[in-house]
């Protein structure tokens, strides 16, 4: 039996779930999200998600704890958010943010500029002396994460300096130089 499958969600204040031919849609505060679960029986009832699965298939336990684990992420994501934070470490690597377009200097020739979905808000916050920083937020986990990891993408931090695009508190394996 799955522990995360088995393990009831409660649904907080302020967050309504329904349940319609196998599609749960979550709304809350701050949107709305929907997802199709197949193979897994979802009941709610009391303020109370739980989830049962109808044989004991490989498939079925794999899908158990996943439907689990991907609709308490949308409960905490419409009454909460998401927020992801990147820092740009690099000798004039620099981010500004006009709206929904992110606007990237990485050491390439061009600068990057990123169009964002409407749902990921963006927010730079550049100091002097200390590293850019980009923040990420929405209200769905999966495409705020889709998001850091392509902008993650145009420069991944590099061993020996570390310079590059990090997730902030990423600890970076760092290698030693060639030495004398």
């Amino acid at each position: 039996m799955s522990r995360i499958g088995k393990s009831p969600i409660t649904i907080p204040e302020g967050v309504t779930v329904d349940l319609k031919d196998g599609v749960v849609t979550v709304k809350g505060k701050l949107g709305e999200l929907s997802q199709e679960v197949t193979d897994i029986e979802v009941s709610i009832e009391d303020g109370v998600i739980s989830f049962e699965r109808t044989s004991e298939k490989k498939d079925q336990k794999g899908k158990h704890g996943l439907y689990r684990a991907l609709i308490n992420n949308m409960i905490e994501g419409v009454s909460n958010g998401y927020t992801l934070s990147l820092e740009l470490v690099g000798v004039g690597y620099r981010a500004s943010s006009q709206g929904q377009k992110l606007d990237l200097a990485l050491g390439f020739s061009h600068n990057i500029i990123l169009d964002l979905a409407p749902e990921v808000k963006v927010e730079t916050v550049s100091e002097k002396g200390k590293n850019p920083i980009v923040k990420l937020t929405s209200h769905d986990k999966q495409l705020v994460g889709q998001v850091a990891a392509k902008i993650r993408s145009f420069r991944r931090p590099e061993p020996y300096k570390g310079k590059g695009i990090k997730f902030v508190g990423e600890e970076l394996r760092r290698k030693a130089g060639k030495s004398a």
